[in-house]
């Protein structure tokens, strides 16, 4: 088969994935995505395992941070707004709250509307109450990860930087075993996951207001260059007004659905919790179904151990790792227990979740029972939000590694910039191709990326524990903890910033 380009509208449509791998051989897409299927599916069923057994294992080490600590984790997000330990005002440095809403914004994306849809089609209704189990076990792993990142973060030309490449490299001294993570992060972020989110965003906008997909690519790669070509100053001072918005705009939504839907609460918080353990079958899914998508959807929901966060978090100036350990395991607690909750209640109060729809399709149809074919505009809007920030949050974290794999050689920045065009190419074609094999190689990269993630803070999570109980010490006597590398002498040298 041979594509002959005449026009810019036929490149559009020859550059398509699904007809490069048919001019290769006419079932490669098939069979590449039966192939990623086949690995994915044990190796994705062990890597949930492992994330409930270290939550599990890090919860009781900790004992409970994730709930003993709510106050404080708030106290801390409220006091982070400025840069106020800042010491040399000219310093460029990116505070505790854009860092978050960094984190935030990758983490709120299409799962929390899609993701949550396809698991309650799939799993039933208890996959929710399975969902908020795996945030409360999981969360505990964003704490770890997270101060382990501020821990051996290092100085960046625009701020700190981080993340699991990092402390892998520093605490496990295994440059190879950083190397994967970081290929295969790039590969998730930098790449398919951000080639997922533009074709959402695409395609929503495609559906509610009839917009040329051509149109579309164009101005999300714009709106995206412009945004990461400003480098973590401007991706965090972005974050920082698109987050609270998008998060705030959509929960308000929600409270108004179930306000007016108040008598019904009782009896969908009831479904939820029967078809968790199986009591009540007439409603879809068996108890197994709803543990393994309730904890499947979470996962990719909250990122909690996936090793995506902690690229954010090393970049915010704190006086100690553990506070934004704390801060940032609120993410997961606000992307779960908050907005997929939304998501949950507006599917389950309209009576819909069995209707033979799926996916971000039953979200809008679900919405639009409630507020009329508005719903299918708003949940366009919310997509444009939602995955666009994830985008740039995604991007970061692609950034991140790549410097790490350049290691401050003289190419280091050709090769960030290299990257961002490249992004730009990513999400213009990711805007209109078909994305089937795109969804499997996003669990491959996952899988690969949460497995060394996991590794890495079981080795080093004793520091992470010895940093909690610091930071309580100095909190008993009155003081605002300060972290100094003499706490941990036999890694004082891998934390230059400390």
């Amino acid at each position: 088969m041979k594509c002959t380009i005449h026009t810019p509208l036929l490149l559009f449509q020859c550059c398509n994935l699904r007809h490069f791998l048919l001019i290769l051989h006419p079932n490669m897409e098939k069979q590449i995505t039966d192939l990623l299927n086949a690995i994915n599916e044990p190796l994705g069923g062990l890597m949930v395992a492992i994330l409930s057994i270290t939550g599990i294992w890090f919860t009781f080490r900790t004992r409970g941070v994730q709930f003993r600590m709510f106050g404080e984790m708030f106290r801390l997000l409220f006091n982070s707004g400025d840069n106020t330990e800042v010491k040399d005002k000219k310093t460029k440095r990116v505070s505790s709250f854009e860092a978050f809403t960094v984190s935030l914004a990758s983490r709120v994306g299409t799962g929390n509307l899609a993701g949550v849809a396809t698991a309650i089609v799939i799993g039933g209704p208890g996959a929710i109450f399975w969902m908020w189990v795996m945030a409360l076990i999981g969360s505990v792993n964003t704490f770890v990860e997270c101060t382990l990142a501020q821990l051996f973060k290092t100085h960046g030309e625009d701020s700190f930087i981080g993340g699991p490449a990092y402390y892998i490299m520093k605490g496990l001294h295994k440059h190879w075993f950083a190397c994967i993570f970081a290929i295969a992060s790039i590969g998730q972020f930098g790449l398919t996951n951000n080639m997922v989110q533009a074709n959402t965003i695409s395609s929503a906008f495609t559906q509610a207001f009839g917009f040329s997909p051509q149109i579309m690519a164009i101005a999300l790669t714009s709106i995206t260059i412009a945004v990461v070509f400003g480098g973590i100053q401007r991706i965090a001072k972005v974050c920082s007004v698109i987050v609270p918005v998008m998060a705030l705009g959509y929960l308000a939504i929600a409270i108004w659905i179930i306000i007016t839907n108040i008598t019904m609460i009782p009896s969908v918080l009831s479904l939820i919790v029967k078809s968790a353990f199986g009591l009540d079958q007439a409603v879809g899914g068996t108890i197994g179904a709803a543990i393994t998508m309730g904890f499947k959807r979470g996962i990719f929901s909250n990122e909690a151990g996936e090793g995506s966060a902690p690229n954010a978090a090393a970049t915010a100036n704190v006086s100690h790792p553990v506070k934004q350990g704390l801060i940032q395991t609120l993410g997961v607690f606000t992307d779960t227990l908050i907005v997929c909750s939304c998501t949950a209640f507006i599917i389950l109060c309209s009576g819909l979740y069995n209707c033979g729809q799926n996916g971000i399709e039953l979200t809008q149809v679900a919405l639009s029972s409630h507020i009329g074919e508005i719903g299918k505009t708003i949940i366009a809007i919310a997509i444009l939000f939602f995955a666009f920030s994830s985008v740039i949050g995604n991007y970061y974290y692609g950034e991140c590694n790549v410097a790490f794999l350049c290691n401050g050689k003289s190419y280091t920045k050709a090769a960030i910039q290299g990257y961002r065009v490249f992004l730009g190419i990513i999400v213009f074609f990711g805007s209109l191709m078909t994305i089937d094999i795109v969804w499997a190689m996003v669990d491959f990269f996952m899988v690969i990326m949460t497995s060394c993630n996991l590794i890495a803070i079981t080795f080093l999570g004793k520091y992470a524990i010895i940093l909690l109980d610091d930071y309580r010490q100095q909190r008993r006597v009155g003081k605002d903890p300060t972290y100094k590398a003499e706490t941990c002498p036999e890694i004082a040298d891998e934390t230059e910033c400390w």
